[in-house]
């Protein structure tokens, strides 16, 4: 029996010995040919390493300098105030696209590297990510942004993973660690992501998790160990851009952050950048050319695109200079839209005055709103509004009249306690251009554009009046004021008429000059002119501008 036992142990070391010789003459064969193809492979990625297109102008024409980034110095400012401190905060910045806001975060780090008593050592990272593509694994098998475990069962495990240990990877909140993470796009991220970002930047850390990690194997190794126990560090300051609204970003992520908002360009802005590009890809281009492509680009990234498809065309010419032919091609060609004329007609005209609004990005604008007097029954007809707006009411979409419309009616409510409006006479009130208009903002104007059409008065072509009114006749305050000041001030109006409480002392110096109105009959005395030499002391059509408390007793 023990000589049967023997002989069967005997065969069984024979085969298994014959199987492993056998695999390890076949890995021995295969080796050679194994090292000619990673060879080949290597030789092939040699080559393609040596060769490379010519740098796009895009990149040749990035910002180096603080002085590169046009038309975005209080934007800066804001960034440093935030970064540059022994305290540095997350940050938002919200703006257009192509207007500098990744490359003024890259350098408003290398500036807080060496401000007095700043965290960020001389080797801080930078690390850059965009959120639209940031892969989203419910599984958690990959996750770029966070990390992830690399478990046994997966493919590629190596030695760790063969001796059933877990391996946590790093994602791009560790590697930003000490320094700074840019999340672009950061209103695309994936919601669960989004929640997951906010205990990173409360926790200062990531912390990983696996069905597979055993904390008393003394096999794992004692950073794993670590890492399981008290998480990945990731201590680091966000800057997340984007193009949306704030109102479209998450409160609780808000709520961590400071708000920076980088303007849209102007024109000429967008051509000093054009002229920039033409000058380093090497062509001359005139100032009329630039600023023709300055009227055609939405941004500085449209205004290089530009330029670096004129430049091809003068290439194939063999010309150095970019004419205003090769920049008309290329509006006609790309079918770039005209931006709007900023410049406001200055004519004392009856029934017309300069309205403010912001669209956009935070942009101010001036819009003209007009008014007409005719036989009726005293009503005010409001044309080129929004008369209805949605309201997310969660389970169900509620609507309600816009704001707008609302104004409207407290203007009839006003004209009608003021005594302007009677009962054989209607107002049109109209917002030409045909864009939505919404808001409370516009009543004021739209008082004071009535009033002008009822009493024959011109309005003063060289102001601008913003503010709400109320069925008192009292200017209330409105948003978005600064904005509309400087678009005021770039379409070359002389002042401004703003609610109290919107009035700062920044406007002493914004280059305009900014009154604040209280009351609808202050606002009409100081808007509208006389309708002729007669009527310097205010009279029109026998009523006099008295202030709101004096129509009223007199009533």
């Amino acid at each position: 029996m023990t000589t049967v036992l023997f002989l069967i142990q005997l065969a069984v070391t024979l085969v298994v010995g014959i199987y492993f010789y056998m695999q390890l003459r076949k890995e021995k064969q295969a080796q050679p040919g194994v090292r000619r193809e990673a060879s080949r492979e290597m030789e092939n990625l040699k080559h393609m390493r040596q060769i490379s297109l010519s740098e796009p102008l895009s990149e040749h024409v990035r910002p180096q300098t603080f002085d590169d980034i046009i038309g975005q110095q209080e934007g800066i400012k804001s960034l440093k105030a935030i970064l540059c401190g022994a305290n540095p905060q997350h940050v938002i910045i919200y703006g257009p696209p192509g207007i500098g806001k990744t490359c003024a975060a890259r350098l408003v780090l290398e500036y807080a590297k060496s401000s007095p008593g700043t965290p960020f050592k001389q080797n801080a990272p930078f690390i850059e990510i965009d959120a639209t593509c940031v892969r989203f694994d419910e599984r958690s098998i990959a996750d770029p942004l966070f990390g992830s475990v690399h478990d046994p069962i997966y493919q590629g495990a190596g030695n760790l993973g063969i001796q059933g240990i877990p391996q946590p990877k790093p994602g791009a909140v560790t590697k930003a660690h000490g320094g700074v993470l840019f999340l672009d796009e950061i209103g695309e991220l994936h919601p669960i992501q989004m929640n997951k970002l906010l205990k990173v930047l409360e926790d200062r850390r990531v912390n990983f998790d696996s069905a597979y990690y055993n904390p008393d194997d003394s096999a794992v190794p004692r950073y794993i160990h670590d890492i399981f126990r008290n998480g990945m560090p990731a201590d680091f300051r966000l800057i997340g851009a984007t193009t949306r609204s704030p109102e479209e970003l998450p409160p609780a992520l808000r709520s961590r952050c400071m708000e920076v908002f980088f303007r849209a360009l102007e024109p000429d802005e967008v051509a000093q950048i054009a002229a920039g590009a033409a000058m380093r890809a090497g062509y001359m281009m005139s100032r009329s050319t630039a600023a023709l492509c300055g009227q055609y680009a939405a941004c500085g990234r449209d205004a290089v695109n530009m330029v670096q498809m004129a430049a091809g065309l003068a290439q194939m010419e063999n010309r150095l200079e970019i004419d205003r032919a090769d920049m008309e091609w290329v509006i006609h060609s790309g079918h770039y839209a005209a931006r709007p004329e900023q410049l406001a007609a200055q004519e004392n005209r009856v029934g017309a005055v300069h309205g403010l609004a912001v669209f956009g990005s935070h942009q101010g604008a001036v819009m003209d709103i007009e008014a007409v007097a005719m036989p009726g029954r005293g009503r005010v007809v409001v044309t080129g509004i929004v008369d209805e707006e949605e309201l997310d009411g969660g389970m169900h979409t509620m609507r309600r009249r816009s704001t707008a419309r609302v104004s409207a009616d407290n203007v009839e409510t006003v004209l009608r306690l003021l005594g302007y409006l009677h009962h054989d006479r209607d107002v049109h009130i109209n917002f030409p251009g045909g864009a939505p208009v919404d808001g409370p903002s516009a009543g004021a104007a739209m008082a004071v554009a009535a009033v002008s059409a009822l009493t024959g008065r011109p309005v003063d072509g060289s102001c601008a009046i913003t503010g709400e009114i109320s069925v008192q006749g009292q200017i209330k305050p409105v948003g978005g004021v600064p904005e509309k000041v400087e678009a005021a001030r770039r379409a070359g109006l002389i002042r401004v008429y703003v609610p109290r409480e919107n009035m700062l002392e920044r406007f002493t110096e914004c280059g305009i000059e900014v009154q604040m109105i209280d009351t609808l009959p202050q606002a009409l005395e100081k808007a509208l002119l006389p309708r002729d030499i007669s009527e310097t002391q205010g009279e029109s059509h026998g009523m006099t501008l008295l202030p709101l408390s004096a129509r009223s007793a007199e009533r």
